[in-house]
């Protein structure tokens, strides 16, 4: 059986408390018995991501690959309709699956990601060109984006009512009407939902690939502020930060053939979101004192510099 990895145990058990724990008791005999399905066996130590653990293993037919097993949560329920759909194409490949297990055989990329990639053009280049080729007709089944947004803008308003901020009104403004102007009228267009440079590794079938992907349909600009959120911590070092900031969303837009205005926007959007989410449930980095609040700060002031003032 497999050795789950320490921290991995424990910050599951930390985000979903009972259920966590007894997923986790179960999650060895998961994997042996998929491996088995699969005519695997274990080739490296294991790995995991935030939900998940992922096991390096050798295939008797095919060669290396990886089997992922997930957390049973809703969020990561369409992550192999996408993979299906992409059938490689910007993605890497799907070779088996197990919905309700969670559970899929994978294409091996190597451990190397975007993210540590020093030129902050390239990483929002490569980052930008991969959402290209991920942006093909969404399958049927996927959930849209633009049935989500009556949710988006209740939420921001009740954020901004109940929560202690020192944001403008027009700010919240700004993210309300990218809601109402953009969020409802999104494509059925299939986006990653989660594009950020951790998310892109380096592979051998093609000098980059994506990887964990929520599987949204919806405008493929949505995924401007996630690669953005993720870059936010390294251009902070920047002289002028809104320049650095708007700097990486044309990057990233011209690569992946978007609308500048439309990234911006989004950004906007998702920093408001983080602000506001983090001041309820922390971030993944920071759950409580000083660092969230330095968090939190941050996430401030990415909202105010992405807001586009009269």
């Amino acid at each position: 059986m497999i050795e789950l990895p320490e921290a991995f145990a424990r910050s599951t058990v930390e985000r979903e408390g009972e259920p966590g724990g007894a997923w986790l008791a179960v999650l060895p005999g998961i994997v042996d018995e998929l491996m088995a399905r699969w005519e695997c066996v274990q080739d490296g130590e294991v790995v995991h991501g935030g939900v998940g653990v992922v096991v390096p293993v050798r295939r008797r037919s095919e060669g290396i690959a990886v089997l992922k097993v997930s957390f049973p949560h809703p969020g990561n329920v369409h992550e192999p309709h996408a993979f299906a759909a992409w059938g490689g194409c910007g993605a890497v490949l799907l070779h088996e699956r197990d919905d309700g297990r969670f559970a899929m055989l994978l294409e091996r990329a190597q451990m190397s990601t975007l993210a540590e990639v020093d030129d902050g053009d390239e990483v929002a280049s490569v980052a930008g060109r991969i959402g290209r080729r991920l942006a093909i007709p969404a399958p049927p089944g996927l959930p849209r984006l633009r049935e989500r947004a009556g949710a988006w803008e209740e939420q921001l308003r009740r954020d901004a009512e109940e929560l202690t901020h020192t944001l403008s009104p027009y700010v919240v403004d700004a993210a309300v009407a990218t809601v109402r102007e953009l969020g409802r009228v999104q494509p059925d267009i299939l986006v990653h939902g989660d594009l950020h440079a951790g998310n892109i590794l380096r592979a051998g079938r093609e000098p980059w690939l994506a990887v964990d992907p929520k599987g949204y349909a919806g405008d493929p600009a949505y995924d401007g502020g996630t690669l953005l959120k993720s870059r936010v911590l390294t251009l902070l070092e920047a002289d002028d930060l809104r320049k650095a900031l708007l700097r990486t969303l044309d990057v990233f837009a011209e690569a992946a053939e978007l609308d500048r205005e439309r990234a911006r926007r989004w950004a906007q959007l998702h920093a408001l979101q983080a602000a506001f989410g983090g001041r309820r449930h922390g971030f993944r980095i920071a759950r409580s004192g000083s660092r969230l609040d330095r968090f939190i700060e941050i996430a401030d002031h990415l909202t105010e510099l992405l807001t586009d003032r009269p």
